[in-house]
């Protein structure tokens, strides 16, 4: 099943390294207030759905364009453009991102980054890896000197007055904050050590379920504001290694509100 992720993943970033070329020429359609989606999106979606559906027909899948397919209980999660805003501007960050879950419980991850051809996989039990490194979250033990990724609640402004005060309480004990607009690829950086945390509010589970099984299988912990598991479905996010996960808690449980809960 790990393999057939990763056949489906550099086939999708392929799909998009072809397009990156003629962006002025795709179609663009707006699915909401700054959520966009492009031809490329839905193409690269396609070439995922098709390999999974040629090696699974009875798999569920889950995927950001075309909503749910029915199947049995092994359902992929996929974002076949993390980072489509960034694409149709020529910034270089952004990725594909499938995952597989059995019974709720998150099986296989893959996230690929066309742009610099690295490979981000893990299998529950297996571990996660940089194409053919084995990967560890940082042992980063204080927040000074740390490197903290985040995403803005840009979809909605419900959140932003919460989001603003947890901005705030970490950027001043933090060495610095990024903001680089590709959820799944900031959550890889984590399980990489090239972030030493990451928090967000309000991101889909297509964005973030291939990235938490790297984070936890890459020695980290996830939970969402409440200190619970909940994520996937609140789409809040708390990450990092043991230690810094809980140095990001501490700092941003003063300003969770209860819709946040």
């Amino acid at each position: 099943m790990l393999n057939i992720a990763i056949r489906a993943a550099r086939s999708a970033g392929d799909i998009i390294l072809r397009s990156s070329d003629n962006i002025g020429q795709l179609n663009i359609d707006q699915k909401g207030k700054n959520d966009f989606a492009s031809d490329v999106d839905r193409a690269a979606e396609r070439e995922i759905i098709n390999i999974i559906r040629t090696a699974y027909p009875d798999h569920a899948i889950l995927a950001e364009e075309s909503g749910r397919h029915q199947g049995n209980d092994f359902v992929w999660v996929i974002d076949p453009l993390d980072g489509t805003t960034n694409f149709l501007h020529g910034f270089p960050q952004y990725a594909v991102s499938i995952a597989l879950k059995h019974k709720g419980r998150l099986e296989v991850a893959v996230i690929y980054d066309p742009l610099r051809d690295e490979l981000f996989t893990a299998r529950r039990g297996g571990g996660a890896m940089l194409n053919s490194r084995r990967l560890r979250v940082t042992n980063q033990g204080t927040m000074k000197g740390a490197l903290i990724g985040t995403g803005f609640p840009f979809k909605t402004d419900l959140h932003l007055d919460a989001y603003v005060g947890m901005f705030k309480a970490i950027s001043m004990q933090a060495a610095g904050i990024r903001r680089a607009g590709a959820a799944a690829l900031d959550l890889a950086y984590v399980a990489a050590g090239r972030l030493d945390g990451f928090w967000e509010i309000g991101i889909m589970e297509w964005d973030m379920a291939a990235g938490i099984l790297l984070i936890q299988e890459a020695g980290g912990v996830v939970t969402d504001l409440s200190f619970n598991d909940n994520y996937l479905a609140s789409g809040n996010v708390i990450a990092g290694s043991v230690k810094m996960h809980q140095l990001l808690y501490k700092l941003i449980e003063p300003h969770v509100t209860e819709n946040l809960k």
